[in-house]
């Protein structure tokens, strides 16, 4: 059995594909988006997390990691010396037999609201031999959908593709050297995966996360929706910036710092989406 690293299983979501699901979100993620608001799913090693709600601020939790480094740090043994129990590990591994047992575990329930399980991340195909054995053991079960960037090798992309019910791709920037800028990884992966799965025949959802002075611009809307015209998509679903994705950054004893102004309402452009024939939800 293949083992993998998740960092939360949500249960009974409404937002992750059709019907009700469950999501496994598996840790470890290429990208370094400036807007992320999953930011305990970016690296691919266990973290210690602090809940800032209720801290009393004693340090108790810091002075054991300096205790045992050498440095104020929080380090697995912080988490029996807080009063409050608020500091936690973040990444737990499982075999794939584990994660999809779980898994199963409301499946009638998401069935019959037509829904079934879905893989996101981080970046679910960085672990890509885990998530084909997760797939392959849920196979005729349920619905299985993926929420990816797209961000993998053409090989790893087509292989995963191939055991998929369904897809959430996300696209963010049309300009390589500006998704570079803002994610840290250019996007010819991204578009070469995308053009993949628009002629694969897997039912798909195009999913574009707007960010203020970022992408919401007419330029990058009017360039993705040129692009994905002409592959015959036509339904997209935007998703404004979540004005809260500083919050999880704290509990990693991390500052957010983005570099774009998180308190403007992004543009929607919906009517240059609509001009060229292509539908589009507010999420």
């Amino acid at each position: 059995m293949t083992v993998g690293r998740i960092f939360s299983i949500e249960e009974f979501s409404t937002y992750d594909g059709a019907g009700i699901r469950t999501t496994a979100f598996l840790k470890g993620c290429p990208l370094r988006c400036m807007w992320c608001h999953n930011p305990e799913g970016q690296s691919f090693e266990k973290e210690m997390v602090r809940s800032p709600n209720g801290c009393l601020g004693c340090k108790a939790c810091e002075k054991k990691g300096e205790e045992l480094t050498g440095k104020p740090c929080l380090v697995p043994e912080s988490a029996s010396v807080c009063p409050r129990r608020l500091v936690r590990a973040c990444g737990e591994d499982m075999t794939a037999k584990e994660l999809t047992a779980e898994l199963e575990k409301n499946l009638n329930i998401l069935n019959m609201s037509g829904g079934g399980v879905t893989f996101s991340g981080g970046e679910p195909l960085c672990q890509a031999d885990f998530l084909l054995e997760c797939l392959g053991l849920l196979k005729g079960k349920t619905n299985r959908a993926l929420q990816t960037c797209g961000y993998a090798s053409a090989n790893t992309f087509r292989a995963v593709l191939s055991e998929c019910d369904f897809v959430l791709y996300d696209l963010k920037l049309m300009s390589p050297t500006e998704h570079k800028k803002y994610t840290g990884v250019e996007n010819r992966l991204i578009l070469e995966n995308y053009r993949e799965l628009a002629n694969s025949g897997v039912p798909f959802v195009t999913r574009i996360p707007l960010i203020p002075t970022v992408n919401d611009t007419e330029e990058n809307i009017r360039a993705t929706a040129e692009f994905i015209k002409a592959l015959g998509v036509s339904y997209i679903e935007l998703l404004p910036y979540n004005k809260m994705a500083g919050g999880k950054y704290l509990m990693l004893g991390r500052r957010y710092t983005p570099t774009f102004d998180g308190s403007l309402t992004p543009n929607t452009h919906t009517d240059i989406f609509y001009e060229y024939g292509i539908e589009v939800k507010v999420l």
